[in-house]
């Protein structure tokens, strides 16, 4: 949330952030404070600038952060080498589509994601509802989360 709010005190709109800028900073201050190793993980960020209301760019920054931080705790065990993408784009109807995405070991059959006892996948989907967007879930080649929602409330 510090970086949304330096992200939003840089730019020239308080009502807006500049989400693909977000993530440029986000994603490698993830990857250093999980202290993953480069030459294991690699990690890619495609955005299009995306400009996202106050309260939808801290859902979405909570949402990248509990994907990415889980991808680097769980994806890669071992000496596991592998891939995160986080892709950010906008259609033409005023939504926004959020993936990420990781070609590690996959989401077990036995977690459902509406029933999830585990605390971070509540949250992903608490902060998707919250945005009046729908999350999508593939769970292995690759593992993808996909959040759609109006960028506008």
């Amino acid at each position: 949330m510090g970086l949304i709010h330096q992200t939003l005190y840089q730019s020239k709109d308080f009502a807006r952030v500049d989400f693909r800028h977000f993530l440029d900073t986000l994603v490698p201050t993830l990857v250093g404070s999980y202290g993953a190793n480069p030459d294991r993980t690699s990690l890619s960020v495609e955005a299009e600038q995306v400009l996202l209301p106050i309260n939808a760019a801290i859902s979405c920054g909570l949402v990248v952060n509990e994907l990415i931080s889980n991808a680097l705790k769980y994806a890669f065990p071992g000496e596991r080498r592998g891939e995160i993408a986080v892709r950010l784009s906008a259609d033409q109807t005023g939504r926004a589509v959020l993936s990420v995405t990781d070609n590690g070991i996959g989401l077990p059959e036995n977690i459902d994601l509406s029933k999830t006892g585990t605390l971070g996948l509540q949250l992903i989907t608490l902060l998707a509802d919250q945005l009046s967007g729908e999350i999508s879930v593939r769970r292995s080649d690759p593992t993808e989360f996909v959040l759609n929602f109006p960028i506008e409330p």
